[in-house]
């Protein structure tokens, strides 16, 4: 991939030298301080320019001139052909125009705009990533519940945002390793083990009951019946302890594997899978334990061992340790993110996690900081929960009552790519309802549909030019003029900025948005711009608007891939 810059970034370093020559040649104050950041941003009403910038606005008090004024004299300046090699190159604007009440503004040349459709082509879906990561280490955890049941749609909301993250991570330039951490130990599991106890003695016309705080879901019965099915009825032999500890085991494994078979099936690959278990075992709960010791953020009192985060700040102090001398989940947090930061030494890590786990924001922040490690190392995002709706009707979740949609039911009803758009399209933090019938539906109305279907308009196309013979490689792009064609062209050249926008602020909802802008403009430009003509006359402008449409291909296809969705030929 060769490393790209964004329009913006293009626009910002010619701004930020035309105005240090001004300084130079005596028409901007020099001043000793650095300059602001140009801000450069696309203006909401179009016709005010493809860019623009805010400098003079932040210059003025500092330069004690009006805003204007710089900005006439900025405009000048990057206008100015003279000066023009000494800057980074603006071969791409067309027209630079001050603009009250302080901005300068910029429109992109059509022919260069036509130019970068060869340049898509040629890069193929590189030309839309970047090196912003600069191979910094990062780690994506998500999912992570505990092995006592199947995923259900919530848990597939986690995954579709942190595997979509992920991508994005990695098509900017981060080394992105994805994480599930399953806690195979605790009092969760063991009500597990004993609810699944109970209902394999059910099994055998046994009298037992499923403790109160225990796992009642129908699912439970059906393990019950495939664990009988492996071992018979041997578990009825061994002491109530030791049978519950076999059951709990065996329990435990199939549903981590069929765990894994669901968030495979909804196109998750993780590259690791933590064990609770594990930090025990191998050390590291004792050597962060150690750490936060040595560190002074231990303390005893009321026969517990508690987290003194009061000393930085905090509002009252954590439990590590509980008086009858087990960790509490928070210790094994604590051992876990040692295990990332100081074992594994990832340069950040970000963890997506159920809105049940809202309280853990505000108690790990404090426990990275005690251990050393810059806070801003540790992203925590919380997603909100999920509606499921049926033909206006709410479709209700409880895991423990038995009244579950599981993450397989769902995507066997609606497809795996409508999972991932719908789960995708709501900032995490907003609540969301998932519209079952919507998603379910074969026409314009369903977004997914909507994107899909114009990349498989657009594959229509490109097999047509191939059964007619028509060899578009030579297609001169300075041909294309037409508005759609450039709003397409200008659309497509959203994508590099959008990635780096949601890479830096964590924020992968913003591309089944832009899926949808783009698959709008494709459309638009479809109904507007005949491509594959029969009139000889227009061989030259097919040929370059078939062009056009690969390159359109190409962008679309990036955007399906990142979001981890197919890209039909045919629909």
């Amino acid at each position: 991939m060769t490393p790209i810059m964004t329009i913006q970034e293009r626009i910002a370093q010619l701004v930020t030298e035309a105005t240090q020559i001004a300084q130079q040649m005596g028409d901007l104050p020099a001043d000793p301080r650095a300059l602001p950041e140009p801000d450069i941003h696309r203006p909401s009403n179009p016709d005010l320019g493809d860019f623009a910038t805010a400098l003079p606005l932040k210059l003025a008090n500092q330069m004690k001139m009006p805003p204007m004024e710089i900005a006439k004299i900025l405009a000048a300046y990057v206008r100015n052909t003279d000066l023009l090699d000494r800057l980074v190159g603006a071969e791409f604007l067309k027209n630079i125009e001050p603009a009250h009440p302080g901005f300068v503004n910029f429109w992109l040349k059509d022919s260069w705009l036509a130019a970068q459709v060869e340049s898509i082509r040629k890069d193929g879906p590189t030309y839309f990533d970047s090196t912003l990561g600069e191979g910094q280490r990062v780690q994506v955890e998500f999912v992570s519940i505990n092995p006592t049941g199947p995923l259900h749609v919530a848990h597939a909301r986690g995954g579709v945002i942190g595997s979509s993250l992920a991508n994005i991570l990695k098509a900017v330039g981060y080394e992105v390793e994805q994480e599930y951490y399953f806690n195979d130990a605790g009092n969760q599991i063991e009500n597990f083990q004993r609810s699944l106890h109970a209902r394999y003695l059910q099994l055998f016309d046994r009298d037992a009951q499923v403790p109160e705080d225990g796992y009642h879901g129908e699912y439970m019965v059906e393990l019950a019946r495939e664990v009988r099915g492996e071992i018979g009825d041997s578990i009825l032999y061994l002491s109530v302890e030791d049978a519950i500890s076999e059951l709990g085991r065996a329990g435990q494994a199939k549903i981590l594997e069929a765990i894994k078979k669901d968030v495979k099936l909804l196109r998750i690959n993780f590259d690791k899978w933590f064990s609770e278990a594990s930090l025990f075992q191998d050390g590291q709960y004792d050597s962060a334990m150690q750490l936060l010791e040595d560190k002074g953020f231990v303390a005893e009192r009321d026969g517990a061992v508690w987290f003194a985060s009061t000393k930085l700040g905090e509002d009252q102090d954590k439990v590590l340790v509980r008086g009858s001398g087990v960790p509490t989940y928070f210790a094994t947090d604590v051992a876990y993110h040692y295990d990332k930061f100081v074992k594994r030494n990832f340069d950040r890590v970000i963890n997506v996690l159920g809105a049940d786990h809202q309280g853990h924001v505000a108690l790990m922040k404090p426990v990275v900081q005690a251990m050393g490690i810059a806070p801003a190392k540790l992203t925590l995002i919380v997603h909100q929960m999920v509606t499921l709706k049926r033909g206006g009707d709410v479709v209700k979740i409880s895991k423990r009552s038995g009244d579950i949609v599981t993450l397989r039911e769902l995507v066997e009803e609606v497809g795996v790519d409508a999972c991932r758009f719908f789960f995708l399209s709501r900032s995490p933090d907003s609540q969301m309802e998932f519209d079952i019938d919507l998603a379910k539906k074969q026409s314009a109305e369903n977004p997914v549909y909507y994107v899909q279907y114009a990349h498989a308009r657009i594959a229509g196309i490109l097999r047509l030019a191939t059964e007619r013979g028509i060899d578009y490689e030579d297609g001169d792009l300075s041909l294309l003029g037409h508005e759609a064609e450039l709003a397409l062209i200008r659309k497509m050249l959203l994508l590099p900025e959008l990635m780096v926008q949601m890479a830096t602020a964590l924020e992968p909802h913003h591309l089944p948005h832009y899926a949808v802008e783009l698959a709008t403009a494709y459309h638009w430009f479809y109904e507007k711009c005949r491509v594959v003509s029969s009139l000889p006359e227009d061989d030259e402008l097919s040929k370059a608007r078939l062009k056009l449409v690969d390159a359109a291909r190409i962008a679309l296809a990036r955007c399906l891939d990142l979001m981890s969705m197919d890209a039909p030929d045919e629909m």
